[in-house]
């Protein structure tokens, strides 16, 4: 079994009297495609926070490789955001920068290269992400939404991150689109042996590219595999994955195996 990549242990988040999370654990194995769902006001983005090192919790820890961010000073967590990308839900992306410039912020906040180098490595970062290479010279306004999804990932890979964030990474796009990055975050986890924590809403993404789940209900997490997680009796973990949408993805599934087992046994051409 692969080592921990990340551990969350008895966290508590809290806004005045309001108890966003209450002990909540997770555990995050290397080299894992791990997604977090949950429903409005569970606290998604405020535990993702926490984990990035973006606000501090009540209570608990976060382990990254073993050490505690909770506990770090400034330039401790700053060495340590080195080692993670991140991309979060609108691109988060500078307006004023070009794509290529933006993918180069991380290269120039923590590398010394000369400028030859970090464009090369910059337009690597590019085509890693599957942008053409004309688009390193727009700017944000310039792009689809799917091409700003590329880009901010592009930038979240900049660094060579063994550990990769991504904040709901399909919202806002087409079908096809959603689909196509999901194919792109399976093959770059491949290539790249990345460990993956994804927070969506999207059963399609959830069910192609997940290897397990953490589910937020009643401020703590039930983390399973996809099959263990969707027989899990918590009454919201029923609707939401036995529901009309995951019934219609399940049926898609279903159909899609039966026309390749057909497309198998028919007799080829001579």
């Amino acid at each position: 079994m692969n080592a921990l990549a990340l551990e969350v242990r008895g966290l508590v988040n809290a806004f005045g009297a309001q108890v966003v999370h209450d002990g909540l654990d997770m555990q995050v194995r290397e080299s894992e495609i791990f997604g977090i769902v949950g429903g409005s006001g569970t606290g998604k983005s405020v535990l993702l926070r926490t984990i990035l090192g973006l606000q501090r919790p009540r209570a608990g820890s976060v382990l990254l490789g073993g050490a505690d961010i909770t506990r770090m000073s400034p330039r401790e967590l700053d060495r340590t955001k080195a080692g993670y990308g991140v991309t979060f839900q609108e691109g988060a992306l500078f307006s004023a920068l070009t794509v290529l410039q933006n993918v180069q912020v991380p290269m120039i906040e923590h590398l010394r290269l000369p400028p030859p180098l970090l464009d090369e490595l910059g337009m690597l970062k590019i085509r890693m992400v599957g942008l053409p290479p004309d688009s390193a010279a727009k700017y944000p306004s310039q792009l689809s939404g799917g091409m700003v999804k590329r880009a901010a990932l592009a930038r979240a890979l900049a660094l060579d991150p063994g550990l990769l964030f991504l904040d709901e990474p399909t919202s806002g796009l087409d079908p096809i689109s959603a689909a196509a990055f999901d194919e792109l975050l399976l093959y770059l986890h491949a290539h790249l042996n990345l460990t993956v924590v994804m927070i969506t809403h999207d059963l399609d993404t959830i069910f192609r590219t997940c290897n397990r789940v953490g589910v937020i209900v009643d401020r703590r997490m039930r983390s399973n595999t996809l099959q263990g997680i969707a027989e899990d009796p918590h009454p919201w973990i029923q609707s939401y994955f036995h529901g009309e949408r995951a019934r219609g993805y399940l049926e898609r599934q279903q159909a899609q195996g039966q026309a390749q087992v057909r497309a198998a046994g028919e007799p080829h051409g001579t």
